[in-house]
């Protein structure tokens, strides 16, 4: 437990900072989660809504320092390659029976 005033304070100041950051650093997990769930599902309109709202939360990360400007560029890299490569679902083409095999003649020998 710190002793000095100065360090009580910044005790205090951390804690603040640490919740502060919480907040910022939970949103943008979930809003990446979003746009790469969406990819998954092959729902790629849904995750090109998705993306402007992503790439808000990582510049504002960046820009507090809750992540390095490096890392937020790499993860919207990742977000754009993500959505390039998700293809547009496509219509299920219900599976039918296996024809059968037409009986063939056997020559009497």
């Amino acid at each position: 437990m710190p002793i000095i005033k100065s360090a009580k304070k910044r005790a205090r100041q951390s804690l603040v900072r640490q919740a502060r950051n919480y907040n910022v650093r939970t949103a943008l997990r979930k809003a990446i989660r979003e746009v790469m769930d969406a990819c998954k599902d092959g729902d790629k309109s849904k995750a090109e809504k998705l993306l402007p709202a992503a790439y808000k939360l990582i510049d504002t990360a960046a820009k507090k320092r809750i992540l390095a400007s490096n890392t937020a560029d790499r993860r919207k890299s990742l977000l754009a390659r993500s959505i390039a490569a998700a293809e547009t679902p496509k219509k299920k083409v219900e599976a039918t029976a296996p024809k059968k095999a037409k009986p063939t003649k056997k020559k009497a020998a």
